[in-house]
């Protein structure tokens, strides 16, 4: 009964008259709605797929008001995402969240960094994934304004924003790495974060200086302009070790910033780790590929990308909401991977034994 190479397409008139049914009844069969018999149901599927048939998409979602596409979508500027890190960061969200939408029928649109201007103005799409959106984010902003669903991969740090988001884990992952450095005899780390309001920049400097003051360190905190990239991360740090110069650790959040800190430490004859220990956020290819490797966290990305999926689906009504994503679904936080240190030689030394506390 299948369709032969070179046929012309099976239509629902074909479906329907195989089956001895009308186009209404395959069209709920195929649908899952309408009140069809289950076994009906069951019989119509099975000739559909015996005839090769596939429904037309583009009518669907004219007849139901729906894209069936969400977005992924951030504020951070090229600097800090494109290069390597769009390849790491973004690529791995982008790809597991793909690999879910799709097995609910959605397709994922990227969306470039959003400034300013009209990025997702003009893609047609139900709803998106906003990835640590700041307290003033211009992708928020323009969802709002469309009147679109968001959820937020990062915690969002608007008073106001009630999306339910996945925690990324911003204050646990600095613990991991100033534990670390620690462990490795630092005494006087410094932290380096970008100079905004997403989560990870908030968190990380609650968590430094909670770890500063219970362990005596002297607070020093510097922040560097997102949108300098790795050349603001070199100027900021060479900044720092003239101000500084008894710094024995950076932890260094923005890996684009990171890979110009291990830059200016080189050009100030200060080595990595022996002098200077260095770490950051995101295990990605930036953090990778530096001379020395850098240490960073497996921060779960896959798993978390899945779960915004899920979370998103569920606030547009295309699913259930399941166990993991209902406590979010009016604001709220999807708990998501535990993050793991993944130790490399720019902090790997051995630690004085004199001194230690």
């Amino acid at each position: 009964m299948s369709m032969s190479h070179g046929a012309r397409r099976p239509t629902i008139a074909d479906v329907a008259a195989a089956a001895s049914v009308s186009r209404t009844t395959v069209s709920h069969a195929l649908n899952g709605i309408g009140k069809v018999d289950p076994r009906t149901r069951e019989r119509i599927k099975k000739i559909a797929g015996e005839l090769g048939y596939r429904p037309n998409l583009r009518a669907q979602r004219l007849r139901r008001g729906q894209a069936k596409a969400i977005a992924l979508a951030s504020s951070m500027p090229f600097a800090v995402a494109g290069g390597p890190s769009r390849l790491g960061f973004y690529m791995e969200v982008a790809a597991a969240a793909a690999e879910r939408a799709l097995v609910h029928g959605y397709a994922l649109v990227l969306i470039p960094p959003v400034q300013s201007g009209s990025a997702l103005y003009s893609v047609d799409i139900d709803g998106a994934i906003v990835v640590e959106p700041e307290a003033h984010d211009a992708a928020v902003a323009q969802l709002r304004e469309r009147g679109l669903p968001y959820v937020a991969l990062g915690r969002p740090t608007a008073p106001d924003d009630d999306a339910p988001y996945v925690d990324l884990h911003g204050g646990r992952v600095v613990d991991l790495l100033l534990e670390h450095l620690r462990d490795q005899g630092a005494r006087s780390p410094a932290l380096v974060i970008g100079a905004g309001t997403r989560h990870s920049s908030v968190d990380a400097r609650a968590a430094y200086e909670r770890a500063a003051a219970a362990h005596g360190w002297p607070p020093i905190v510097a922040t560097a302009p997102e949108n300098g990239g790795e050349q603001a991360g070199y100027d900021r740090c060479a900044a720092l070790l003239a101000e500084h110069p008894g710094i024995d650790a950076l932890c260094v959040l923005v890996d684009a910033f990171a890979v110009g800190a291990v830059r200016a430490l080189r050009e100030a004859g200060r080595r990595v780790p022996d002098d200077v220990m260095v770490v950051t956020r995101y295990d990605g290819l930036r953090a990778r590929t530096c001379e020395p490797p850098l240490t960073a966290v497996d921060l779960g990305l896959e798993r978390a990308a899945a779960d915004a999926v899920e979370l998103l689906l569920a606030r547009l009504g295309a699913r259930p909401a399941a166990d993991t994503v209902g406590a979010a679904e009016t604001g709220g936080e999807v708990p998501a991977a535990e993050p793991l240190l993944v130790p490399r030689a720019s902090s790997l030394r051995r630690p004085p034994s004199a001194d230690r506390t």
